[in-house]
């Protein structure tokens, strides 16, 4: 080998580590700026600098799994809860922790209850991808059960106001939820028990969200739990200034018999 092609030889190995210690900094450089457990976009790996090309490269070398198109986390790394959330967050318009969970989240659980399935809510069509659902069952209600708007929801904040946390209904508007729920895919019985350990409820916080709650069926049963098991924010309720609907009963048959709501 002549010396000329010795300068070409050695200038190659020279540009293919200096490739390589760029390609190790940027991966370094993502390790260090994303916590464990958390999904990353193309579009967040982008914006530290890893191109499209770059991720392929890293998945084959095993530095990157691939979730799914456009979705990748770390290696070996379990996925967390909270910063998945905050990802589906970002594709699915107004979502939030709701329902029932919403109420195990704030204290306000029944313990006798098979495996916990996660109970997702938006403002529009959507569906939870495989990846999140095989690591959190969990199911999606797109639901609009209150005159708002799906950029200002009412009463739905980070969790527990941290920094990083996914957005929770609130207990009372999580109760609602719930309630929403009877006759469809949530036994009486149940939305009963739960009701029953809602007595820490803010009545003023319960009021702005019953006058904006646009289901009858909700607003009625609330106001009945509240009076039949003698909750304290019931007395503070006025349902004259409520959307009960017409002085007719309300009717619905559905597993667990026919339920009849008074206004």
């Amino acid at each position: 080998m002549n010396s000329q092609s010795n300068l070409a030889f050695a200038w190659v190995s020279y540009q293919n580590r200096n490739v390589t210690t760029i390609h190790r900094n940027k991966l370094n450089h993502l390790y260090s700026q994303t916590a464990a457990g958390t999904p990353l976009t193309s579009t967040d790996l982008a914006e530290l600098g890893i191109s499209a090309d770059l991720a392929v490269h890293y998945v084959r070398a095993g530095w990157l799994t691939r979730l799914a198109r456009g979705v990748f986390c770390r290696p070996n790394d379990p996925l967390a809860l909270h910063p998945s959330l905050i990802l589906l967050q970002r594709q699915i318009q107004a979502l939030h922790v709701g329902g029932r969970s919403a109420l195990d989240w704030h204290g306000m659980r029944q313990y006798l209850h098979s495996a916990p399935v996660l109970d997702l809510y938006g403002w529009g069509t959507g569906r939870l991808p495989d990846w999140f659902t095989q690591r959190f069952p969990a199911q999606y209600h797109r639901k609009r059960l209150f005159d708002e708007q799906p950029d200002a929801l009412l009463h739905v904040a980070p969790f527990d106001q941290g920094p990083a946390a996914p957005a929770a209904s609130s207990p009372e508007r999580a109760l609602l939820e719930l309630l929403s729920e009877v006759g469809v895919r949530q036994p009486l019985q149940e939305a009963r028990e739960l009701t029953e350990g809602s007595y820490n409820l803010r009545a003023d916080v319960l009021r702005e969200l019953l006058q904006h709650c646009t289901s009858v069926k909700t607003v009625r049963l609330c106001l009945q739990f509240g009076r039949e098991l003698s909750l304290p924010w019931a007395a503070k309720l006025d349902p004259a200034q409520l959307p009960t609907g017409s002085k007719r009963p309300w009717v619905s048959r559905s597993a667990d018999g026919l339920l009849v709501l008074k206004p």
